[in-house]
Formats: C-alpha cells, sequence, structure tokens
C-alpha cells in the first residue's frame, strides 16, 4: 500500500506487512523479482524527494526518517536515520506530510489537540460596515 513512484517513474516505494509489521520497501517498475527494505523498526508514508536522492518515511514512534538512495546505475540506500519528530501518528492510511522537491522544508497535519481555530472569509464584496465595496 502508499505505493509513490520515484521521479524517473524507474521505482516504487511501498509499504508492506509481509514480515509482521508496516515497513517501506523499494523495487524496480515494472517489477523484476528484486526489492530493498529501506525501514528496519517499521514505516509508512514513503515519499521520495524530487531528485530521488532520498526516501523519507514516517517511523513507529512518529519521527521522520530518511536514507540516502541513488537509483542508477544500480539501487543503492543507506540506513535510514531520524530527522526530527513530526508529531504524527503512525498511520498506515493516509499521508500525514508533504515534501519540497529539494527536501528541505515539510508540511504536516499534527492533530487537533494543537489545533488553532480557522478564519475564512467567503463575501469579499462586503466592507467591514457591511457596505458593498465600490
Amino acid at each position: 500500500m502508499q505505493g509513490q513512484f520515484s521521479p524517473d517513474g524507474k521505482w516504487i516505494s511501498y509499504v508492506s506487512a509481509e514480515s509482521g509489521r508496516f515497513e517501506i520497501y523499494v523495487q524496480p517498475f515494472p517489477a523484476t523479482g528484486g526489492k530493498w527494505q529501506i525501514s528496519n523498526m517499521g514505516g509508512v508514508q514513503p515519499k521520495w524527494r524530487g531528485d530521488g536522492k532520498e526516501l523519507f518515511f514516517v517511523a513507529p514512534t512518529g519521527e521522520l526518517m530518511v536514507a540516502q538512495v541513488t537509483l542508477a546505475p544500480k539501487f543503492q540506500a543507506t540506513e535510514s536515520h531520524p530527522l526530527f519528530r513530526l508529531h504524527v501518528p503512525f498511520d498506515s492510511e493516509r499521508f500525514q506530510y508533504a515534501v519540497t522537491h529539494d527536501g528541505k522544508r515539510f508540511l504536516a497535519i499534527i492533530g487537533e489537540a494543537n489545533a488553532v481555530p480557522l478564519t475564512m472569509m467567503t463575501d469579499f464584496s462586503v466592507d467591514l460596515h457591511g457596505r458593498d465595496a465600490p
């Protein structure tokens, strides 16, 4: 589940519970039989950096993890390590973060406990005094 194509379209990262827990794997696309396990203590929500040099995922601890990867001439990955705590639940059903193309900034859904009220203006034709704007 949660399949994500690499930027060059030749690899796919995904989550599988074949080991008994959710882990991140990468395999060529189309499949040739080879695959690499990226996470080693659980993982969900894999996302590629825009140039394909890093693969991010969420660990069961809520930390955002990263592994450096090489896509060509053959796939290689370093051992993953934590970047920072995301404060998101370990959710295998939906993505709770996004990463910029350069892999330096992240946007995350952090939950309602830290939520601030949102005010939305829907009618810009009326000014603050209730009159129609010119």
